[in-house]
């Protein structure tokens, strides 16, 4: 722990009471029986756009631990399959979006544009644009901020924002010599150019490169990353796997009561049934997750496959436009889509505390603070990663030293954070969580009563997001 990090947020460690956090409740708030209504707040946020820009619906795909059902797909299939659902979840004539955007990150080569692909194998028109972003864990936030954009600046009315990723078939590329080798090859006009040029191969030019969940900037991976942040906020083994079992109870909860209904199923070529849920949700106990060994730092590591993210297939979608759009369209919106913030920091000692960073801002951009928050639905990578996020936000001296605030930013209750699961159980398919995220964000604000909602997640390269949404009056719980 040579780090700054692991050298002066040790002072973290002492004075930070977290024991309000209540890491093994795996309570979820019940369902109200009022009216579908906001309840009354004093507080209200401006609309800064002047087009009140709307959350209408949103679907996603089953996520599934790669290697599973989808394996034999291409990612291309399950954004095709998000974007026809979506249509057909809101009723919208496909002629009606005016742009998609599309995140991914793992790009298949044969579809790098894949919110293009996807979108005409969908049947949209040709007439209709589309773009492919890739912002690490939070690019289908960015496909949805940069439809925020566009519509604000009266460039379109409806956009379909979402992501796909798809783990069970990376890109694998044959050794750089050998590439090289190849490419030159198309070059040689003569036998003797040929023989010449293929003189030079070596056996080890078959060495393949294979794509690695690591930073560029500094080759370390996230997991390894993970596990020096929870040394350097002293966060336990058990406090991680209580919190990974409060993930997957919750998911399970929310599971068991019906209110995953952004899922819709899939039938998978070759499999015998429609695949209808998330396979990665586990519920186990907190001596099974003992058990499990560290998965990076070995032996004295804490993070394991047990409070970790795995890899994850899946796809998403949303559609969002102006309310007045929405209203002509006989649409009912479930959410305001009021602010957004976008940080970065230092990406080797600090790559997944976005969270901490962007909540302050996105706050203050809006006027609101901690306690004027119902909902709160953050990325879970790992539960370290969580909670070192809390330990931060609840630290003056992490606010002093490292944010340039004078105390700090405070935590969020737990009886409201991620209450149908996150991440570490429902599955993080990289760029197609941010709309999962901003979906249970708006659903979760009309089963909760609440008014208004903060979406958060760290990203690959130190970056990480926040989004304020408000839930809208004409919403219903679906």
């Amino acid at each position: 722990m040579a780090s700054y990090v692991a050298r002066n947020l040790i002072k973290v460690r002492s004075g930070v009471n977290l024991s309000h956090f209540n890491y093994g409740s795996i309570r979820c708030l019940t369902t109200t029986n009022t009216a579908w209504a906001p309840r009354e707040s004093k507080k209200s946020v401006v609309d800064k756009t002047g087009k009140n820009i709307v959350f209408v619906d949103a679907v996603r795909t089953p996520f599934l631990m790669s290697g599973t059902d989808y394996s034999k797909l291409i990612a291309n299939d399950l954004a095709r399959h998000a974007l026809l659902s979506l249509l057909r979840k809101t009723g919208i004539p496909k002629e009606i979006v005016d742009y998609i955007i599309y995140g991914t990150v793992i790009q298949e080569v044969k579809t790098s544009n894949i919110g293009r692909e996807a979108s005409l194998a969908a049947g949209f028109s040709d007439k209709t644009p589309a773009h492919t972003v890739t912002m690490a864990c939070i690019s289908s936030n960015q496909s949805i901020t940069t439809g925020i954009g566009l519509i604000a600046a009266g460039a379109y009315d409806v956009i379909v924002a979402g992501g796909v990723e798809f783990m069970s078939d990376v890109p694998i590329r044959l050794s750089r010599k050998l590439r090289n080798l190849l490419l030159r090859s198309n070059k040689a006009k003569t036998l003797p150019q040929k023989f010449q040029l293929f003189s030079s191969f070596r056996p080890s030019f078959l060495a393949l490169e294979l794509p690695a969940v690591a930073e560029f900037s500094s080759g370390e991976t996230m997991g390894h990353s993970a596990d020096r942040l929870a040394a350097a906020f002293s966060i336990s083994r058990k406090e991680q796997d209580d919190y990974a079992l409060r993930s997957h109870s919750l998911a399970q909860q929310a599971y068991d009561k019906g209110y995953l209904t952004d899922i819709v199923p899939i039938k998978v070529p070759g499999i015998a049934n429609a695949v209808t849920r998330d396979n990665g949700v586990r519920v186990s106990s907190t001596e099974q997750l003992q058990k499990l060994k560290p998965a990076f730092i070995k032996p004295h590591g804490t993070v394991t496959a047990g409070n970790a993210s795995f890899l994850t297939d899946g796809a998403s979608a949303c559609l969002i436009t102006t309310e007045a759009k929405a209203k002509e369209l006989g649409l009912k919106p479930k959410a305001y889509l009021r602010d957004f913030v976008y940080v970065s920091q230092d990406p080797k000692d600090q790559l997944l505390l976005g969270p901490t960073y962007a909540v302050p801002k996105v706050l203050e951009k809006a006027g609101l603070q901690l306690s004027d928050i119902d909902v709160w639905e953050v990325h879970e990578a790992f539960a370290g990663q969580i909670l070192a996020n809390l330990k931060a936000m609840d630290s003056d001296f992490f606010a002093q030293k490292y944010m340039g605030r004078n105390t700090k930013v405070g935590a969020p209750d737990l009886n409201k954070f991620n209450n149908w699961g996150g991440s570490l159980s429902i599955g993080h398919p990289f760029a197609a969580t941010g709309v999962r995220l901003t979906t249970h964000a708006a659903n979760r604000l009309m089963r909760e009563d609440g008014k208004f909602a903060v979406i958060a997640a760290c990203a690959a390269g130190g970056q990480g997001v926040g989004m304020l949404v408000e839930r809208h009056p004409d919403g219903q719980p679906s």
